[in-house]
C-alpha cells in the first residue's frame, strides 16, 4: 500500500496537523510506503502523484477543504480518502462526497453530522485521532520540568491546578467551569484555574469577556490566562502540571486534548455528548456532565468557502443544534468530587491511560487505517 497524506506539513501545533502527523508516523513504523505534503501545495502534490503514484491520497481537514483534499487528487486520477472533522453545516460538495467509496471521520458524532447534512453513511468509517503515548506519559509533580511549569504560572505546591487548553477557553467550556467553581469555591481546597489559549484577535476579545465573568463570579484571583504560542513538545509537561483537565467543550468532534490528558493519567471533566461519547467513559476515565442547553438556529449565513456569494442565507426546515452548553450543576458535582478526593483522581487517571493505550495509541490508529482501506478499497 502506498499512501500520500495531505495536511499542514511540516506539522504546526494545530490539531489537524497533529492528526495527520501521527497517522504518518504510525504508517511509517508499520513499514507502509508513505509520504506527507502540505495540503495547499498543488505543485508538490502533483509531483508526488506523478512519481510516487499513491494508491490512496488521505486528506485531513473538514468539508470546506474539498477542493484541496478531494478535487485536486481526482484531477490527476488519484483516489482521495478524506479524514474529516465536523465544522458546521455541510453546505456544499454533497455530490462530490457521496461519490467517494470511503470517507473517514473522527467520531461517531461527526458521522451523524455528515449524514444529517445529506452524506450517505454507508461509506463513512470512524477512525479516531491517534495519541503518542510515548510522549504523553505521567510525570511526578516533583519532576523539575513539571515544577517549573507550575512555578512559571504562579501556582504553589499546595494548590490544585485545573487546566483548559484551546484556541480560546470559552469554546472548550471554560465559562461553564468557572460558573461551577463559583458554586463550590467554599467547599474545595486551594486552587487555580489555568486557561491556556492561542494569541489571535478573537481570543483577546474572548479573554476579556471571560475575565469580566470571573469578576462577576468573584473568582478572578483564582484565574490564570496563559496566552502564547506553544509547541507540541511542551504540551505533555503543561498537562502533567495540572491535577484535573477540565474541558466540557461546546463543540468537539473528537477531543484530542482530553485524550492526551488521560494518557498523562489526568482525570477529565467533559460533557456527555459529541466526540466525548467515543473517547471518555463516564465514571471510569472522566466525569461527564449532561447537556445543559442546546444552541439551536433556523438558518446559517454562508459565503465563498461554501461556494456561494457572500452573505448567502440557508433556511432550515427543522432547526439545528450548532453547539451545546454543559450542565453547570453537573460540572460542579464532578469538580467537588475530584478536588476533594485525591484517590478518585488517581483512579480515573490510571484507567484513562489504560484506555488510551488500548484504543487511541497512534500505532493502533495506523493499523485500523490500513484495515479499513484494505477492506473498503481492496488496496494492499
Amino acid at each position: 500500500m502506498k499512501v500520500l497524506l495531505l495536511y499542514d506539513y511540516p506539522a504546526s501545533p494545530s490539531g489537524l496537523a497533529t492528526q495527520g502527523e501521527l497517522l504518518y508516523k504510525g504508517l511509517l513504523e508499520m513499514g507502509v510506503e508513505a509520504f506527507a505534503v502540505h495540503c495547499e501545495s498543488p505543485q508538490e502534490k502533483e509531483w508526488y502523484y506523478r512519481w510516487f503514484k499513491p494508491d490512496v491520497v488521505v486528506g485531513i481537514g473538514y468539508w470546506g477543504h474539498t477542493p484541496d483534499l478531494i478535487l485536486h487528487p481526482q484531477k490527476f486520477g488519484m483516489q482521495p480518502v478524506p479524514w474529516l472533522v465536523a465544522n458546521g453545516y455541510i453546505a456544499n460538495y454533497q455530490d462530490v462526497l457521496n461519490k467517494l467509496p470511503l470517507i473517514l471521520v473522527t467520531s461517531n458524532w461527526v458521522k451523524e453530522m455528515y449524514v444529517r447534512d445529506g452524506i450517505n453513511g454507508d461509506n463513512i468509517e470512524v477512525l479516531p485521532v491517534g495519541c503518542n503515548t510515548d510522549t504523553f506519559i505521567p510525570h511526578h509533580k516533583e519532576d523539575p520540568k513539571i515544577a517549573s511549569v507550575r512555578e512559571a504560572l504562579g501556582i504553589s505546591p499546595d494548590e490544585l491546578m485545573l487546566l483548559t487548553v484551546g484556541g480560546d477557553a470559552a469554546s472548550k467550556g471554560a465559562q461553564e467551569v468557572m460558573q461551577a467553581l463559583a458554586l463550590i469555591k467554599d467547599k474545595i481546597p486551594a486552587w487555580k484555574y489555568v486557561c491556556k489559549v492561542w494569541p489571535q484577535p478573537r481570543t483577546d476579545l474572548q479573554n476579556q469577556a471571560d475575565k469580566e465573568l470571573a469578576k462577576t463570579l468573584r473568582i478572578e484571583e483564582h484565574m490564570i490566562y496563559a496566552t502564547s504560542i506553544t509547541s507540541r513538545n511542551f504540551m505533555p509537561y503543561l498537562i502533567n502540571a495540572c491535577d484535573i483537565y477540565a474541558a466540557p467543550s461546546r463543540l468537539e468532534g473528537f477531543g484530542m486534548l482530553q485524550v492526551e490528558a488521560n494518557a498523562c493519567e489526568k482525570p477529565v471533566i467533559a460533557m456527555k455528548a459529541m466526540g466525548m461519547l467515543d473517547t471518555m467513559v463516564d465514571g471510569e476515565t472522566a466525569l461527564l456532565a449532561n447537556i445543559g442547553k442546546h444552541i439551536v438556529v433556523d438558518h446559517v449565513i454562508l459565503g465563498k468557502v461554501a461556494g456561494y456569494e457572500e452573505n448567502h442565507r440557508v433556511e432550515f426546515d427543522i432547526p439545528r443544534t450548532v453547539d451545546y452548553r454543559a450542565n453547570v450543576d453537573d460540572i460542579a458535582a464532578g469538580l467537588l468530587e475530584l478536588m476533594n478526593h485525591p484517590l478518585k483522581r488517581i483512579e480515573l487517571g490510571t484507567a484513562g491511560r489504560k484506555r488510551v493505550i488500548e484504543h487511541f495509541d497512534y500505532r493502533i490508529v495506523a493499523k485500523k487505517f490500513v484495515d479499513i482501506v484494505t477492506r473498503k478499497l481492496r488496496v494492499t
